[in-house]
């Protein structure tokens, strides 16, 4: 059986359990894309990219799922996406049923259920992989083309091109071109991309999302902003060690900045990532961020500076940072023993 056809949902129900024994409640309502899609091995749960579900699902403490879902989506669902769960089909016009006293809804857990995903299983993590090294190819196969003429448009329509080629979804399509490069959220728009232009891809498949950023030069520019960044980033891994608290990892990013010369409030300028999985960010840490780190969590910290940015999906284990979204093919440097890409110089 393949990893993404193999299942390890009786761990994830087990943790369910735990839950619900701790809450002293016997069934748990699921209605987020991300506690859907965690519990059905990455199943595509909405029908617009960034909708909201298509299906609801009731876990209860012995196991058992119940789920429900309008006639139109039912038989798809039944097929493709959950083949042995039994799919209770309602009409389209009425609705999905809403909680009934005594049951615990996911959006009133969402700390808990936030560490329920946090710690990787070997299937979500064989599939974690296998989409962070198709979609850092993806990405270096694209910018290989791109040219100064280009627009930002056109670069990020063929990204989102690979993306979807790849069997995943776009999450994010972000491209700024020499004259945007210090829009932190550079949203594509038809300036050209000149001498210098970043590119940023989130890309969801199997329920999980990887983020990158890169950067391509069409002329040799001077400075060393990409080697003081690729040092914060470096304390940012340092940092990210399990059982320390979100809000203390922020605090040492937030004090790496002046160490590498940058002004001492770098940091507010644009949030600093931190855990991933099946969100774009699980959550984005801040100074009250209290989540700790465990062993076997996705991270995408992405240090930044007008005009300078990195950003990777990692798992952190107890003993190393394990790059997701690394392709040999890209120029890279060693930073205190990882690979860290380079601008391409095109």
């Amino acid at each position: 059986m393949s990893a993404s056809s193999a299942t390890d949902r009786p761990a994830k129900l087990e943790r369910l359990r735990v839950l619900l024994d701790a809450r002293g409640a016997r069934e748990l309502v699921l209605t987020s894309t991300e506690n859907l899609a965690w519990l059905f091995d990455g199943a595509r749960v909405t029908v617009p990219y960034s909708g909201p579900p298509v299906l609801r699902a009731v876990v209860s403490a012995d196991g058992s799922i119940r789920v429900t879902a309008p006639v139109n989506e039912a038989d798809r669902l039944r097929t493709e996406e959950l083949p042995g769960v039994d799919v209770l089909a309602v009409p389209w016009h009425a609705g999905l049923p809403d909680p009934t006293a005594g049951q615990l809804v996911d959006t009133d857990l969402e700390r808990e259920l936030r560490a329920a995903r946090a710690p990787l299983l070997p299937l979500e993590r064989a599939r974690y992989t296998a989409l962070g090294s198709d979609i850092a190819t993806a990405v270096t196969d694209v910018l290989r083309s791109a040219r100064p003429t280009m627009t930002e448009q056109e670069l990020a329509a063929r990204l989102a091109h690979a993306v979807v080629a790849v069997g995943a979804e776009p999450v994010v399509v972000l491209v700024a071109g020499e004259s945007r490069t210090a829009v932190r959220h550079p949203l594509p728009t038809r300036a050209t991309l000149d001498r210098r232009a970043m590119a940023v891809v989130g890309a969801r498949r199997h329920g999980l999302v990887v983020n990158l950023s890169r950067w391509v030069r069409f002329e040799p520019l001077g400075g060393d902003l990409d080697a003081a960044l690729l040092e914060v980033e470096a304390d940012a891994f340092a940092s990210t060690r399990p059982g320390r608290a979100l809000c203390d990892v922020l605090a040492d990013i937030a004090a790496s900045y002046p160490r590498h010369g940058f002004p001492p409030d770098s940091w507010l300028g644009h949030h600093q990532g931190g855990p991933t999985g099946y969100l774009g960010r699980d959550p984005k840490a801040t100074p009250a961020t209290t989540d700790p780190v465990v062993a076997g969590q996705a991270f995408a910290w992405n240090p930044s500076v007008p005009g300078g940015k990195v950003e990777d999906t990692v798992i952190v284990d107890a003993d190393r940072i394990a790059v997701l979204t690394a392709d040999p093919d890209w120029p890279t440097t060693m930073v205190r023993g990882i690979a860290r890409p380079l601008p391409l110089d095109l």
